[in-house]
């Protein structure tokens, strides 16, 4: 009988696609995935930490595993970021997880879950080799993650990245080109290409070349990409969002902060400036989106008041705002006493300031819609996104992978709702995939 195997994501993207290539791997090796724990051989949590609150999580959720593993023997896992981490410190902190790999080693899933042991030592550029999707497990969605370059040799003084992912990796176009055609031919109709910087990608060609490559398959009707970084902004990406129709008109270009000075502790090497000035090249009806770092160490009342009216003139669509959080081996962390940590109350006033600021932009530009088409990939049953990365729940009969018009007659700050008005594009018919297909848990 076939052991079974259970995992719980954590986090990004990335951490999305790497879940859905350790299930692989499993696959590959017998094991047999299901939907819930209770009744797993093996749980694996794919981790993140960016923030402290992913690592409460995390062991939260290991406290719930523990009882498993007493009641029926279940093998538990930790991989991720956190796993990178931590490396052999896990294990001391909750000593009942049987093992611990980073994110170069996601292949050895299935020797750890036999042997134990822990498997975090970064690879060499050289010496990696990109984990290959199996195209079956996304045979009947509509969209998929193709990883397109891993790592980031940006230091940021924030970011825990450079150390739990290592540095920058681009992965081979025509490898990554194959991959996206495999995809196209299970019927994905959208790829989004994922890395940490992504935008910095340097595998054979430039990123703007990729986009175009990757926009060739046939068959292909979406292409999104995410995160990027504003110095990688260069004129020829900006091009490709006015020139390609597949690449859709949303660009998420985390800011981080509106203040040169809090900019430059964050060492982040660009102005306030910069960033506007390469934006306004961006097409007029792109949605743009970012992240912002509120509290960060040594913030004044007027550092914060430069953020406020920063995000007052830049017409995000939304935000993805944070309070400052301290990781480990980072330079702000370091510097924290010497910069000055701000008091919890205040910085939860700031976010509360800026979160007001940007509800009120975001549920204007989703009421300008009501009465109005969107166009919408179908990613479930009455349920897509359109062109802007928008959620959109509707009533009709769409099928997965169709690409429809919805009136919009409701709208929220999380998604517009609506009917379905025609089908622009059907999907396409293929025979039923030869074995269940992997879904990832993420939380």
């Amino acid at each position: 009988m076939a052991r079974s195997y259970y995992i719980h994501t954590f986090g990004c993207q990335m951490n999305e696609s790497d879940s859905q290539r350790m299930g692989e791997a499993l696959a590959r090796a017998g094991w047999q995935q299901i939907l819930a724990p209770d009744a797993a051989d093996l749980v694996l949590v794919n981790t993140c930490s960016i923030r402290e609150k992913a690592e409460d999580k995390l062991f939260s959720a290991l406290g719930r595993y523990r009882l498993l593993k007493a009641q029926r023997g279940t093998r538990i896992g930790v991989a991720g970021c956190v796993a990178q981490q931590e490396k052999e410190k896990l294990l001391q902190r909750a000593p009942f997880v049987d093992f611990v790999l980073g994110p170069d080693h996601l292949d050895e899933v299935p020797r750890l879950a036999e042997q134990g042991g822990v498997a975090t030592d970064f690879l060499d550029t050289e010496e990696y080799l990109f984990p290959q999707a199996d195209p079956e497990t996304s045979r009947g969605r509509a969209t998929a993650f193709v990883t397109a370059m891993k790592g980031c040799d940006n230091v940021c003084s924030f970011c825990v990245v450079p150390y739990t992912r290592g540095r920058e990796v681009s992965r081979p176009y025509a490898e990554l080109v194959r991959e996206v055609a495999s995809l196209v031919a299970v019927g994905v109709r959208e790829v989004t290409l994922i890395g940490q910087n992504v935008n910095s990608y340097s595998g054979g060609c430039t990123f703007a070349e990729l986009i175009r490559r990757v926009a060739a398959v046939p068959g292909l009707l979406r292409i999104r990409f995410t995160t990027s970084h504003p110095m990688d902004l260069s004129p020829e990406l900006t091009r490709a969002f006015h020139e390609v129709p597949q690449l859709m008109p949303h660009f998420h270009l985390p800011v981080q902060h509106g203040a040169d000075s809090v900019l430059q502790r964050m060492r982040r090497k660009y102005t306030i400036a910069e960033y506007e000035r390469r934006i306004a090249e961006l097409p007029r009806d792109l949605s743009l989106t970012s992240d912002i770092i509120v509290g960060f160490p040594g913030e004044t009342e007027g550092e914060h008041a430069q953020n406020l009216a920063f995000l007052a003139r830049t017409a995000f669509d939304n935000l993805f705002s944070f309070l400052y959080s301290p990781r480990p081996h980072t330079g702000a962390l370091l510097k924290l006493a010497e910069w000055g940590e701000i008091p919890r109350p205040l910085a939860l006033r700031r976010l509360g300031e800026v979160q007001a600021l940007q509800m009120a932009r975001t549920n204007e530009r989703r009421r300008a819609r009501l009465g109005g088409e969107v166009e919408v990939l179908v990613e479930s049953p009455g349920f897509g996104r359109s062109r802007e990365n928008w959620a959109v729940h509707f009533e009709g009969d769409a099928a997965v992978g169709d690409l429809v018009r919805v009136r919009v007659q409701g709208t929220s700050l999380v998604a517009l709702r609506g009917a379905q008005e025609a089908v622009v594009v059907k999907a396409p018919v293929f025979e039923p995939p030869a074995r269940r297909r992997l879904s990832v848990v993420n939380a």
